[in-house]
């Protein structure tokens, strides 16, 4: 007789939490990397607030959430980027073959689209617009995909001359390959995911529309993607 894999029983008990549909509302919504206030995620989610406080107070107990109070208002946010790797990995196996939910209406269906050019994905690039930055950096042989995910030391060096710091303590990979749920392909995650999504932000090549994650680029950013990686304008439309 063999004994129980004494994992199982945590791994049941993550799993039980991820699986009730609410609480797996929550964790989506907040792959967009900010923190929420517990009202804007009952209304998100569609249920009272006293029954999301319970789903929280699970989330957090279970280590998927980290939360900070400011007067009334109650913030959570995920605690950290394995929570959201797990996440996105598991939406990435909710719609194989490409099969998708139809939109109930134009607003969703408007929604989605600009989801799927471009959003983000936690604290990195995704959507179309992730798969072309990632695709320029392989071709220009500065991001190779070969035997996974790692920079080259000219793209180590292309980040330096860009301005984009990368944190070489963090324990986070350097680079990550991430499973993008609409392309069905790997973008940039990572430290390096993570910080060239900053500084575009920061530098003003994508602002954020809509009330999720979705990313939209600039003319700034057309210019600045077109300069630095060869990429044309229409391939971020």
């Amino acid at each position: 007789m063999t004994s129980k894999d004494p994992r199982a029983s945590p791994l049941a008990r993550l799993a039980g939490l991820v699986a009730d549909e609410t609480r797996a509302a929550c964790l989506l919504a907040l792959l967009d990397g900010r923190a929420w206030t517990a009202g804007e995620l009952a209304r998100h989610a569609g249920v009272a607030a006293s029954t999301l406080s319970e789903h929280l107070d699970k989330l957090v107990a279970g280590g998927l959430l980290a939360e900070e109070r400011q007067g009334r208002h109650r913030y959570v946010r995920l605690a950290d980027a394995r929570v959201a790797q797990l996440v996105e990995d598991l939406a990435a196996q909710v719609a194989p073959g490409g099969a998708a939910v139809r939109p109930r209406n134009l607003r969703e269906s408007n929604a989605g689209s600009a989801m799927a050019r471009g959003r983000t994905c936690y604290d990195h690039l995704a959507g179309r617009l992730g798969i072309v930055v990632t695709d320029a950096l392989t071709s220009r042989e500065l991001l190779r995909q070969d035997t996974g995910f790692a920079l080259t030391d000219a793209g180590i060096g292309w980040f330096e001359a860009t301005g984009i710091r990368l944190d070489r303590t963090s324990r986070r990979p350097l680079a990550r390959a991430c499973l993008d749920w609409t392309e069905r392909r790997p973008h940039l995650a990572g430290v390096a995911g993570a910080a060239l999504c900053r500084h575009a932000l920061d530098a003003g090549w994508c602002v954020r529309i809509g009330s999720e994650r979705a990313v939209k680029v600039t003319a700034t950013g057309e210019r600045a993607l077109s300069e630095l990686l060869g990429i044309e304008a229409g391939a971020l439309h």
